[in-house]
């Protein structure tokens, strides 16, 4: 196939390196064969994963799913296709292995006591998408096999699996069923019978590409995996058509209506509706599928149309800002409690969130058989952020303002729409003072509810429990005319505890997860009616240590002041066995992420982590407290914007400000040696990591992994920055760390996945980046992960980053001799300690 299939050779580069000194010197530059880290992070890499635990919706049963490993690169090598947004798999049309965890076993313990019992499946199973049947007693999931994604069904009472039907499952868009309400089978999109052989598309072009406009305007942020002519529009058609069919557990499949370009399909709770949405032509090359022109209708479960709900066009003009929404109706879905109604929500602004207007959103409400006018059920002055259905006079409608970071949760009555009461209000980045999301509970139809007190006046709320000591979930009753919340259980000192499940219809058995700092989480049955230390839960699972090797290791909240007095905070970890005393200052690096924010109080809250077990996986830093170095974790660099100001236009102040406070607070404390101390981070935290090379001379060396590094190739926006690049030119140029590529006078360490998915950091932006330093004569290495997206998970490719990583952090940090510190340029920030 062409451009867009992926399942090739692997590239002969695998790593680009400029010449970084004697030892780099003298690796070849193509052809180098993945590295393995060194011991015990290959060891810890290749442990078993910890099973993924899912409770029945009738409280009854836990289900048990073992996970695969790290895959191959062999498996990511498998045929990959781009397109509209998606990557597909060709074989199976399902996800491509990029973006999928395969499951591989499954078993059935009751939750009331019994022995594991292992569901039997074909040798080497892998499968994925479990999900329960309305009354529990079944799973069904999609099996891949040879030419595409079985449906297969798992019976909890017997512990044993089938495959439902003959055919395919069309998985390109999701998981691709739903389950009728009765149990009896469900809703599936499937490959249509017959479909043949997909396009070919090697064939010489009939002619050029155009794209054209007339002058309407048409921002887009930066997307990736579109389509770019008519060879990916014919596979598109090829991939993403459907059948959907009603596939009964007895093996028949029954048609319902037309095949077509399905993305979505959900079946109402009285299981005599489908809500589908249908992608139609003309599709787009600057626009992912979902925004292509669509049908949104309900038919019976014969395929008649017996309502459209919206005809919408070409979505590719939707205004840059955040707030920003395409118009026509959004959010379109069944009412949770009721037989077959339909809510959705549509702009009264015409989208455009800088357009003054009072009510920014509508709510409405259409029940079947759908032939009167929509009912208003709210208007908000905000952006709608969906319901919490609870019975037929009660719903909690929210809505969010990401301009102000603010929320507000109404009270509705579904009986008697048309207006609300304001329940609370709040910025939504507040971690203190989260009450926490209403606690749900199936209706027997697949649905869910909120769950009240039994005398109905209250809704039962969980959450984080978020503290200066840590957090602490809970379980609380929110009052439903005050807003006030009142705990009912929470979380025991020392112990992450949280909600699962409720057994009893008063709440006072409960399934929890529980895990404290030196124990993994795992399953317990916990009784609110017994004192917590006299009578300890009763454990379900006994999931052991995956890392005993990294027990030791030492870690500390600690917190600090920036300049500016902003309260700042990070987590310490030491490796095992280390004694300042004895030891002295180690080489230690800095790993990060900033955030923005719009109130300094919420910028500047602390939340210990000393009650969470943690161990590192995948390529994660913290496998570095292995090798002798210390590791800051999640410093947190806040970049605030305060009454209307733009956080960015302040930006690298911001970050350096907070950078310089971090170095400070490790050196104080005696751990870190100030000469040798790094910086790293992922995508964003990578960006940082330039600008910090760029704009101080805090670090010995940085790590950037995935990034984005010149804002002018993200010109509608990137991360919270709303305006475009034209509205903020200078604010584009300062934050773009290839703008100062002649600045960068410490070694750098670059590090992107050739196929990374995430939009606004496309290779280019680390390939220019590097070409950029190798120009200036900056120490730079370059390193292409074949096949991998904006996350690495290919076994080799992981191993490798680790491998690098710590070879790298040697040879410039721990290995390092004295500090031979720059002239540096005319108007950069020095910020050493």
């Amino acid at each position: 196939m062409r451009h867009r299939l992926l399942g090739r050779a692997l590239p002969a580069f695998v790593l680009l390196a400029a010449i970084a000194g004697p030892v780099l010197a003298q690796e070849a530059q193509n052809g180098v064969a993945y590295q393995q880290p060194p011991a015990p992070i290959a060891q810890i890499l290749d442990t078993k994963p910890t099973p993924t635990p899912s409770l029945s919706p009738d409280d009854t049963t836990l289900a048990l799913f073992d996970r695969s490993n790290l895959p191959s690169i062999s498996e990511l090598a498998e045929p990959m296709l781009r397109l509209g947004g998606y990557r597909i798999n060709p074989r199976n049309n399902g996800p491509a292995n990029s973006r999928i965890s395969w499951l591989t076993g499954m078993s059935f313990q009751q939750v009331e006591g019994g022995a594991i019992r292992p569901v039997s499946l074909p040798a080497n199973a892998q499968f994925t998408s479990p999900s329960w049947s309305p009354d529990g007693k079944s799973v069904a999931f999609l099996m891949d096999a040879p030419q595409g994604m079985e449906l297969w069904v798992a019976d909890v009472a017997g512990a044993t699996a089938r495959k439902v039907a003959e055919g395919y499952v069309n998985a390109a868009a999701g998981a691709g069923f739903d389950w009728l309400p009765d149990n009896s089978g469900l809703v599936v999109r499937i490959v249509p019978t017959g479909r043949g052989a997909a396009p070919d598309t090697t064939r010489p072009p009939s002619g050029p590409t155009i794209s054209e406009t007339g002058g309407r305007a048409a921002p887009t942020r930066t997307y990736q995996d579109l389509l770019s002519d008519a060879g990916d529009e014919a596979l598109f058609d090829h991939y993403f058509t459907s059948q959907l069919a009603v596939v009964s557990l007895d093996g028949t499949v029954r048609p319902i209506g037309q095949p077509g370009v399905i993305l979505g399909a959900a079946v109402s709770p009285d299981g005599a509706h489908v809500l589908q949405t249908r992608v139609k032509k003309p599709y787009s090359y600057v626009v992912p599928a979902g925004l292509f022109p669509s049908e949104v209708t309900v038919t019976d479960l014969q395929g008649r149309v017996l309502h459209q709900v919206a005809d919408l066009p070409l979505r590719d003009n939707i205004p840059t800002p955040f707030d920003s929404v395409a118009p026509g109706p959004r959010s379109v879905q069944w009412r949770a409690d009721a037989p077959a109604t339909l809510v959705w929500t549509e702009a009264q602004d015409g989208g455009d969130s800088r357009a003054p207007s009072e009510v920014r959103d509508r709510v409405l409400m259409l029940a079947a058989p759908f032939n009167s006018q929509p009912v208003k059920l709210i208007d908000l002055d905000e952006r709608y952020g969906g319901v919490d259905w609870g019975r037929d006079d009660l719903a909690i409608v929210g809505s969010r303002w990401f301009n102000t970071r603010n929320e507000t949760r109404y009270v509705v009555d579904p009986s008697n729409p048309g207006q609300g009461r304001v329940l609370l209000e709040r910025n939504y980045q507040d971690r203190y003072n989260n009450p926490g999301s209403p606690v749900s509970q199936p209706t027997g139809n697949g649905f869910s509810v909120m769950r009240f007190t039994p005398d109905g006046s209250r809704v039962l709320m969980t959450g984080a429990g978020a503290t200066r000591q840590g957090e602490y979930p809970f379980l609380a009753a929110m009052d439903l005319n005050t807003g006030q919340s009142e705990r009912i259980w929470t979380s025991a000192p020392g112990a992450y505890e949280s909600l699962v499940g409720i057994l009893d219809d008063e709440g006072r058995r409960l399934v929890t997860r529980r895990e404290t700092k030196d124990m993994p989480g795992n399953l317990y049955i916990r009784s609110l009616d017994d004192d917590q230390a006299a009578a300890p839960a009763t454990a379900l699972t006994a999931f052991p240590d995956p890392a005993p090797q990294l027990a030791g290791v030492s870690r500390e909240l600690i917190t600090y002041t920036r300049a500016d007095g902003v309260q700042l905070s990070g987590t310490l970890y030491l490796p095992a066995g280390y004694d300042k005393t004895r030891d002295g200052p180690l080489p230690l690096v800095m790993w990060a992420y900033p955030a923005e924010f719009t109130d300094a109080a919420v910028a500047g809250q602390v939340v210990d982590t000393d009650n969470r077990f943690v161990r590192p996986g995948g390529s994660s830093h913290l496998f570095l407290l292995t090798q002798g170095y210390a590791v800051l974790d999640n410093p947190t660099m806040p970049i605030i914007g305060v009454n209307g100001a733009e956080p960015n236009d302040t930006y690298i102040e911001q970050l350096s400000a907070s950078a310089a406070a971090a170095v400070k607070a490790v050196v104080d404390l005696g751990v870190a040696d100030p000469d040798k101390i790094a910086v790293g981070g992922h995508s964003y935290g990578a960006f940082m990591t330039a600008n910090l090379l760029a704009h101080t001379d805090l670090f010995r060396t940085g790590i950037a992994r995935s990034g984005a590094y010149n804002r002018t190739l993200t010109p509608f926006g990137f991360q919270a920055e709303q305006r475009t690049y034209w509205e903020a030119t200078e604010t584009y140029q300062e934050m773009s760390p290839f703008t100062y590529a002649n600045r960068v006078n410490e070694p750098i360490l670059l590090i992107h996945g050739e196929a990374d998915d995430n939009s606004g950091t496309f290779p280019v932006q680390s390939e220019r980046f590097y070409a950029a330093l190798k120009g200036q004569g900056a120490t730079v290495r370059y390193v292409v992960l074949p096949l991998e997206a904006h996350g690495y998970r290919a076994r080799e490719s992981v191993g490798h980053t680790l491998w690098e990583t710590v070879r790298w952090l040697d040879q410039y940090v721990k290995n390092a001799g004295p500090r031979e510190v720059a002239a540096a340029p005319a108007g950069a920030a020095s910020g050493t300690p």
